[in-house]
């Protein structure tokens, strides 16, 4: 399917309307992007993504959905001059797969090899894309995936299986392998965390707000950044004290962790916290006189408290904010470091992993494994039985 011409003003009639289309689920969607979104999408888009919000997708599964989806249509714009077409012939997909898994040592002699020039500083220009070389597989995998699922929203079926596109992705991938990235490079274990804690020594809102989402995110098993800035108080439920073999009490409560990642509104999964961290919680909503709504707010120069919660990226910039006044290096920890963190740390205390996942809420130990962080592997007495 193309678009017809339009002319210069049925077209700003367009645009405009679907940005205020667009500005109805902007709850859920990348808004910093709308305008640019809505000269990208086509009617169908954006009618597809509105039916998703009102099926209840989850926020983060849609934005990295809408994110793709843009990607795709700028993509296809760019190397064909047309819109994406539904279905999408093989040859499409061929293509697709051609101009994002390449050999960089072969593009040193062959300048046609890969993405052609003009197609990738279309892309750059638009801030589609923000570095050189070829993209890791497992991007294009997840791109064509979301291609395949909005071609079967459409009731069509699409050559997303084809024997040709499976050998060209493998083959692509076994040419130019690339070592799979750490969302952080170290893990925040609970020596970092003290240290990024004890950077919020005042009483001051934005120090009481960090240290609770700092210690509150590990706690809670490492929860996720969409996690933490989606929290509200109405995931908040009380529990008995728990008492200490001194006889003194620890408050402690339960968190509906609601929809995740890997779960359901409808599983019912919950964490708890158990001293210091619900401390450290209370203290920030009894500060921020938070009664209500979300939990972790946005703090404006004047010291006023927002009533709209975080952005899950302003999670990760407070990480690296505290790592640098602790003075660690910020570019080796991210929020994604809590998580990681939480399960080595768990490790090195000697607590069995099925017990941390508990805690965690990893779906499988092989998954659960993967966040151990190397570094302290390599010391640890599974490395060294021979010692």
């Amino acid at each position: 399917m193309t678009r017809k011409p339009l002319t210069s003003k049925s077209t700003d009639d367009v645009v405009t309307r679907r940005v205020e289309e667009l500005d109805t689920i902007a709850a859920v969607l990348p808004m910093e992007r709308r305008d640019e979104l809505a000269e990208l999408l086509t009617d169908q888009d954006v009618e597809t993504l509105r039916h998703l919000v009102n099926e209840g997708m989850g926020a983060n599964t849609l934005r990295a959905l809408t994110s793709d989806l843009a990607y795709l249509q700028a993509w296809s714009l760019a190397a064909s001059g047309r819109s994406l077409p539904w279905p999408a012939p093989e040859a499409l997909l061929l293509k697709f797969v051609a101009h994002h898994l390449w050999d960089a040592q072969k593009r040193l002699t062959d300048p046609h090899h890969g993405m052609p020039p003009e197609v990738e500083d279309a892309l750059r220009l638009q801030g589609f894309l923000r570095t050189s070389g070829p993209h890791a597989a497992d991007t294009v995998r997840r791109r064509l995936s979301t291609w395949s699922t909005l071609t079967k929203w459409r009731g069509l079926q699409g050559c997303f299986a084809s024997p040709a596109l499976k050998s060209a992705i493998r083959l692509a991938v076994r040419a130019v392998p690339r070592t799979r990235k750490r969302k952080s490079a170290k893990a925040v274990t609970g020596d970092v965390l003290a240290d990024l804690v004890a950077t919020c020594r005042t009483d001051s809102l934005r120090d009481v707000r960090d240290r609770a989402i700092l210690m509150v995110a590990f706690a809670s098993g490492g929860r996720r950044r969409s996690e933490i800035a989606a929290l509200r108080t109405e995931q908040l439920q009380p529990e008995d004290p728990l008492r200490t073999e001194d006889g003194s009490a620890l408050a402690s409560l339960s968190i509906d962790l609601g929809r995740t990642k890997t779960s359901s509104a409808e599983s019912g999964e919950r964490v708890y916290l158990t001293g210091r961290p619900v401390d450290a919680l209370n203290a920030w909503l009894t500060a921020a006189k938070i009664e209500t709504g979300s939990v972790f707010r946005a703090i404006d120069r004047w010291g006023n408290v927002s009533r709209r919660p975080l952005d899950p990226k302003a999670i990760n910039d407070i990480v690296k904010s505290r790592a640098r006044l602790a003075g660690l290096d910020p570019a080796d920890y991210s929020a994604h470091g809590l998580r990681s963190g939480y399960l080595t740390e768990a490790a090195n205390r000697g607590i069995p992993l099925p017990e941390a996942m508990e805690q965690s809420r990893h779906r499988s130990v092989q998954q659960a494994s993967r966040y151990y962080n190397p570094a302290n592997r390599r010391v640890g007495r599974a490395a060294r039985l021979l010692d």
